[in-house]
């Protein structure tokens, strides 16, 4: 039995089937882990949530901004869904939409494993957080998403404030603030308040501002973390961190890392032709 973090797959349908070859995936015997944004700019989305939704039984998803994104287009109006992008589209109007929304709702913000000792999320943590704060703060979150009230959470998730956690912080501010961390943090200040502007990579960031793993004073976590989410990153191996959104969607590879093993070990695809064009941050 094998189990393996994938990074951001956005779609990329193609890349996702050849790398699921590669590794020669048994979903009998092995295990996927999704590191969020499933969806967007690749091209295939549907086709993407269908794969992952047959794969349900053997994979653990943990959100990603743009899945988010597409959930909370759910709550919009046909006129307002119909003028998103084709690719978005398709899924929204699609008959089995339903039930593939329906499940990535039911989705997680963070996974852990203790025999494995390997924790996944979108985006990242705040600084000041433990493990165990950041498991209660994402299943709030997730407790709305899959709850009865689940519209209102995605009615108002969008916004920028507030940029810093808060233990005081309540309703959809707090549940918001959680959100932007999961899944939109990349640099933040000693106090851990985000900055959304900055997504270059480590050295084009504001004075004052660190990648959320390298801010001084964080708490250091008994845990290995696997992340997606910052393309302009690539793939990254350090304290305690490895990052594995390498950029498929912008014509770099998309990127799976064996979780199981005594060493780190990568498997990779290329983009298709057609995606190679220059990074993007």
């Amino acid at each position: 039995m094998a189990t393996y973090a994938v990074g951001d797959v956005q779609g990329c349908y193609f890349e996702l089937q050849r790398l699921l070859e590669k590794l020669h995936f048994d979903p009998a015997h092995d295990q996927l882990w999704f590191c969020g944004d499933l969806v967007n700019r690749g091209g295939h989305s549907l086709e993407t949530l269908r794969l992952v939704y047959s794969l349900r039984r053997s994979s653990i998803v943990t959100l990603g901004n743009h899945d988010i994104s597409l959930l909370a287009m759910t709550q919009r109006r046909r006129d307002v869904q119909s003028r998103s992008s084709p690719e978005l589209r398709r899924v929204l109007f699609a008959d089995d939409a339903p039930i593939l929304l329906d499940w990535l709702r039911q989705q997680k913000l963070l996974h852990y494993d203790k025999a494995l000792n390997w924790t996944m999320v979108h985006a990242g943590l705040a600084p000041d957080w433990t493990l165990g704060q950041a498991q209660r703060r994402a299943l709030e979150v997730e407790r709305e998403l899959s709850g009865a009230a689940h519209d209102q959470l995605l009615k108002n998730l969008f916004g920028n404030y507030p940029a810093t956690w808060n233990n005081r912080l309540r309703g959809i501010e707090r549940l918001r603030a959680i959100i932007n961390i999961f899944t939109r943090m990349r640099y933040c200040d000693v106090s851990g308040k985000i900055n959304f502007k900055c997504k270059g990579p480590p050295g084009t960031q504001k004075p004052g501002m660190y990648p959320w793993f390298e801010v001084p004073g964080m708490r250091r976590r008994n845990t290995r973390i696997v992340c997606g989410h910052w393309s302009a990153l690539g793939r990254f191996a350090g304290i305690g961190v490895c990052a594995i959104d390498t950029g498929c969607v912008w014509g770099g590879k998309l990127t799976a890392l064996r979780l199981d093993g005594e060493d780190i070990t990568y498997i990779s695809v290329d983009a298709e032709v057609r995606r190679k064009r220059p990074l993007s941050h």
